[in-house]
């Protein structure tokens, strides 16, 4: 991370951290972990094309699927995420 961009502001209501990556490290980021403690985080992905597949990939067959069902199951793009909004492309 890179400090002096990473900030925290809190509110009554809300809080919002910014997160600010070092110049050499490169990559998006996966997943982010939150909570009132370290005992008790809990974990949530960002929009990326790979997550959506993962999430959708389990909601379509949660258990393991045959070759066929995972054959048949659909491809999904993301497109474009925006703050107000997610484009998600299906075949």
């Amino acid at each position: 991370l890179l400090p002096p961009e990473s900030s925290v502001s809190v509110s009554a209501h809300n809080a919002v951290v910014r997160l600010a990556k070092a110049p050499g490290s490169t990559g998006l980021w996966d997943k982010f972990s939150f909570g009132r403690d370290p005992s008790a985080l809990q974990e949530r992905l960002f929009v990326s094309e790979e997550n959506v597949d993962g999430f959708l990939g389990t909601a379509f067959c949660p258990s393991p699927c045959s070759q066929s069902a995972l054959e048949s199951q659909p491809l999904i793009e993301v497109l474009d995420v925006t703050e107000d909004r997610i484009q998600i492309r299906v075949e």
